[in-house]
Order: C-alpha cells, then structure tokens, then sequence
C-alpha cells in the first residue's frame, strides 16, 4: 500500500515515504527525511531534515522531529536524527538532530515510549525499550542505555549518561552519571535509593542476579567507603557476576563524575 498523505499536509519532494505510510492533517515531512514501512503521523507534526525514521513508529500528534539542535555554537552545518523502529511519540514530544562538534547525529533506538513534552536535545543517544514519561527531558550528549525509565518532569544534565535498567523518579534531576540498575529520588538534585528490583524481575533477573547486584550497590553507596576502596570490593563482586562487571564498566566510564 502507498502512503496515504492529507490533503492539508505538505511533504517536499525531497522525503521518501515507505509503504503504508500515513500522514495526517497539517503535518510537514522536508527535504532530506526517510520514513520506514508503516509509520503513522497524527496532526500537526512536523519532520526537518536529515532525518531517517525505521518502520512502524507512531507519532501521535504535534510532534516536532528533527529540529536545529538548540545550541548557539550550531553554524548550519550538515547534521542528522536517526530514528529506530516500533517506537510511540505522544503529544508535543520534541527531539533534534546533532551538532558538528558534538559527533554529528541524535540517536533514538527501537520500542521506545516517549510521552507528552518528552524533550530529547542534540547529540543524545538513547537505547532500546525504554519510556519517558510525562515532561522528562535530555539536554545535549546525554546517553541513555537500554530499559531506562525516566519519571515525569525528570531531568537529565547534559554529557551524562543513564546506565541500562535504571530508574529515576518523579521530578529528579541528574546531574552525574548513573550506574546500571540503580534508583535515584528526588531530593534537590536526585538521590540514589536502592536498585530497580521490581523492574528487573520483571525483565527476568533472578534473584542471584538481583543479589549480586544489591551487593555491589550496597559496596559504592552505603557502606562509606572511598571510591577507590569500594570499587575494589566492586571488583570482588564483579567476579562472580556479569551484572556487576557492567557495572563497574560503566563506573569506569564515567565523564561527569558519579552521581553518589
């Protein structure tokens, strides 16, 4: 089946659209943009290139995709979004393409949920399966791994990262990395509380795997050692379980400093 484009929406010569494509009233696709198999667009979105978009996504409505990064040092240069696939954008969600200095291009992966006013900025990388609710907001070059909730109205530092599994609640805002499986709290700017238990059972973590993990958390979090004297119970731990190397990995990793 062709796409199936509104009469009121305007797509420029220059965008290819897959098969069974759908684009509704008073949406933009530009020049430069490539729509997979079987996405739908709601009203009112809008598509600016260069963008590449997988197949079977849906943006609900009002969806601004592609847009200048929001950075003062962005001079026109050649930049890039490249969308996944299976992944729902709900109402006024925002993501922008790259910037020449910071690598380029903005990546979303696959099976993602983004919920309304969710803000995705230039240069972020985000993994698979994860949800951002309600307002949660990327500033630039942050990385976020896979199955990765962000709580409504949490906020994101720019150049940190969110390791895979992690959880971070209603209204938190991060400012340092933080590690796989961990939790953080509001409380100024968040807190870490414990480890994503729940969402790792239901992710199929048993519970010698959640142990191993609960231990290594309770090495660098609570038992008020030094970095340097934690990571090396860490590396204990790490013997023993592949979680915990991912862990530590990601510690060693780290660019703003841990979030602690």
């Amino acid at each position: 089946m062709s796409a199936l484009i509104h009469p009121t929406a305007v797509v420029e010569p220059g965008a290819t659209l897959g098969e069974g494509v759908q684009v509704g009233a008073f949406c933009y696709i530009g020049n430069d943009v490539v729509v997979g198999d079987g996405t739908t667009f709601g009203v009112h979105c809008s598509v600016q290139g260069p963008t590449t978009i997988g197949r079977d996504n849906r943006f609900v409505g009002h969806c601004a995709i592609g847009g200048e990064p929001q950075d003062k040092k962005y001079a026109g240069e050649r930049v890039g979004l490249e969308i996944g696939d299976r992944n729902l954008f709900r109402e006024f969600c925002t993501v922008n393409r790259g910037t020449g200095s910071g690598g380029g291009v903005t990546r979303v992966g696959n099976d993602n949920w983004l919920l309304a006013y969710t803000h995705v900025a230039h240069d972020c990388h985000v993994g698979n399966h994860c949800v951002f609710s309600n307002n949660a907001t990327l500033a630039g070059h942050v990385t976020v791994g896979d199955h990765v909730i962000l709580s409504g109205f949490a906020g994101i530092h720019q150049f940190c990262r969110i390791g895979a599994h992690a959880f971070i609640g209603m209204g938190a805002f991060v400012n340092g990395d933080v590690p796989p499986f961990v939790m953080v709290a509001q409380e100024g700017y968040g807190k870490p509380r414990g480890i994503n238990s729940e969402g790792l059972k239901r992710r199929g973590f048993d519970s010698e795997r959640i142990a191993a993990i609960k231990r290594a958390y309770r090495a660098l979090y609570m038992s008020g050692a030094s970095l340097d004297d934690a990571r090396a119970r860490l590396e204990e731990i790490a013997a023993q379980s592949e979680d915990v190397r991912e862990f530590v990995s990601f510690i060693d990793g780290a660019q703003r400093g841990l979030l602690r």
